[in-house]
């Protein structure tokens, strides 16, 4: 039958017709009004379309952990960030360093006052400035090729704060982990923060939750991120060790397909990062799934596949030596599993085929 021929039967079948819309209208109308006043039928079908009518609204607005399109809270840092609207801000400041006066048994003048929150709705403001466009002031060129421009929004003299003025405590309520804070400390937090090796780029995060979470994990004085000598060789071992691998892969198999990790060989010592973290808070099985790119080199540097088996893959062997010989790219499919051991913690390893 065709799709003509289908609906021409339905049309001449249905109840559901163009003649009778109005009747049906109204024994939806009665429905609603007293269900128990229609048929059984009715009711059934009625109850369907309700049904129907939930699953395609909830489809509409998405699971129910999804974020809202736009930030749900006024004080939302996004919006504080380009409103410009601060008179809320400043009433609350105002009395929060009054408050902080009265802690420390200070007497403070109106006009002092004043000034201490004009220097706060100021700090607050280049915090959020950093915040928004503090990556693109980040040092990711570690050969100093591209020229790195200036931007004015994360200059402090944008905020009226001048060299006489870095040295002035000013109360930032704990927005950087601590309640005060001079302006030249500030900005050392800030430019560590983002402007480093790292561009943290999150102020598009809709949920306030999300993002404050983000902000206590990496804004602060104890915030710094240090290796010890012993730690930075780790790093360095298996980034040589990684790098080395994709080199006597190409060289030896020339032409080979390899999907090489050339260019992210970090993939390498981050793993073995969140293994070692993993089993220190009580971690003992994590399974790694992931796609071609770089899944020989984690074989080989994490899951410590022996060398010798991967090698003979390359050349259509078994992935065991000793077994019969076969074909195809059976060595980017096989999964593999081994226990990893870092510092008396033992995790076992799955990497799914």
């Amino acid at each position: 039958m065709s799709r003509q021929d289908s609906n021409n039967a339905f049309a001449q079948t249905s109840f559901l017709h163009g003649v009778n819309a109005a009747y049906i209208e109204e024994l939806q109308a009665e429905y609603q009004r007293n269900p128990g006043a229609v048929s059984e039928e009715w009711r059934r079908f009625f109850q369907s379309l309700q049904d129907e009518r939930a699953s395609s609204q909830g489809g509409k607005e998405g699971p129910s952990w999804a974020q809202p399109p736009v930030p749900s809270r006024e004080d939302d840092d996004l919006l504080a960030a380009f409103g410009g609207d601060w008179n809320g801000l400043q009433r609350d400041l105002g009395d929060k360093l009054r408050a902080h006066a009265t802690r420390l048994n200070v007497e403070v003048s109106p006009a002092a006052t004043h000034r201490a929150t004009q220097d706060s709705i100021r700090a607050l403001m280049m915090i959020r400035s950093y915040r928004v466009l503090g990556h693109l002031a980040a040092s990711l060129d570690p050969l100093g090729i591209a020229e790195r421009k200036a931007h004015q929004e994360l200059k402090p003299e944008s905020y009226g704060f001048m060299e006489a003025d870095l040295d002035r405590p000013v109360f930032i309520d704990k927005v950087l982990g601590i309640e005060t804070a001079t302006v030249r400390q500030i900005l050392k937090i800030l430019r560590r923060t983002y402007c480093r090796n790292i561009g943290f780029e999150f102020m598009h995060i809709s949920s306030p939750q999300q993002k404050r979470w983000l902000q206590e994990r990496i804004e602060g004085p104890d915030k710094d991120i240090t290796f010890t000598r012993e730690g930075k060789r780790a790093i360095l071992n298996k980034l040589v060790e990684a790098e080395l691998f994709e080199k006597f892969c190409d060289v030896k198999y020339t032409g080979t397909k390899r999907f090489g990790l050339d260019g992210a060989e970090a993939l390498v010592p981050a793993l073995e990062q969140v293994i070692k973290r993993g089993g220190q808070l009580g971690v003992r099985d994590i399974v790694i799934g992931m796609a071609h790119r770089g899944r020989l080199n984690v074989l080989a540097s994490v899951m410590g596949k022996p060398h010798r088996a991967i090698f003979n893959e390359f050349k259509g062997g078994s992935f065991k030596p000793d077994d019969v010989e076969g074909s195809g790219d059976v060595k980017y499919h096989l999964g593999a599993s081994s226990d990893r051991t870092f510092d008396g913690n033992t995790v076992h390893l799955s990497l799914t085929a």
